[in-house]
């Protein structure tokens, strides 16, 4: 029997993953968590086979979890489960520990195939991600970060909901500095506004927002 923890925020969501995974005869509901931090407490306490977790979680995102968790030393293996297919995002996954990439428009009998592979100590790509990935290896760094690394930390900020004046608190460096640094995080991944903003940071996986 395959013991299974499912990590899932959104409770319709969670109940439609147990349904499934519950028709199948080798395969145990062993625990659900509501987000990342309880993803992490259960994965140390009941030592689950497999844990299948959202990358959108509240208070610790799924790739961050799965960090923890692989860090841990812990066996179980772990299956994200994401709307995004982003190479990007999916690689940041894999180096997180996870062994397992599923679409959440693939939940149905592939999920039961993805925690059977990992259980197995394979690993288990949704067909559209395995194939967005390669696509990108033949387009060459498409998804290499733009941002300089100074760059990459006023985002970061941003992501996190501070102002110009508290960024540069944060940085030690001035607010015509920071907004020098916005002006040209925003040209560079072709924003208008700090909503479009935070949507192309998290589809190129430039950043952890808990959306």
């Amino acid at each position: 029997m395959i013991n299974v923890v499912i990590a899932e925020d959104h409770h319709l969501v969670r109940d439609g993953i147990r349904a499934l995974l519950e028709r199948a005869d080798d395969i145990a509901v062993v625990g659900e968590a509501v987000n990342g931090v309880e993803a992490v407490d259960l994965v140390a306490s009941d030592n689950p086979d497999v844990i299948i977790m959202d990358i959108t979680m509240p208070e610790r995102n799924g790739i961050e979890a799965a960090r923890l968790i692989n860090d841990s030393g812990s066996t179980t293996a772990i299956v994200i489960l994401s709307m995004h297919a982003e190479p990007a995002l999916v690689r940041r996954a894999i180096q997180a520990g996870a062994k397992g990439y599923v679409l959440k428009s693939s939940v149905t009998e592939e999920l039961l195939l993805a925690v059977r592979s990992v259980h197995m100590g394979a690993v288990y790509l949704s067909p559209m991600v395995s194939e967005s990935i390669h696509d990108t290896g033949r387009d060459g760094d498409s998804d290499e970060n733009p941002l300089t690394p100074r760059e990459q930390e006023v985002l970061n900020l941003i992501g996190e909901g501070l102002t110009n004046r508290a960024i540069a608190s944060n940085l030690s460096i001035s607010i015509k500095t920071v907004e020098r640094h916005r002006t040209k995080i925003m040209a560079k991944l072709d924003a208008h506004s700090i909503a479009e903003l935070m949507r192309e940071a998290f589809r190129r996986g430039l950043l952890d927002v808990e959306q």
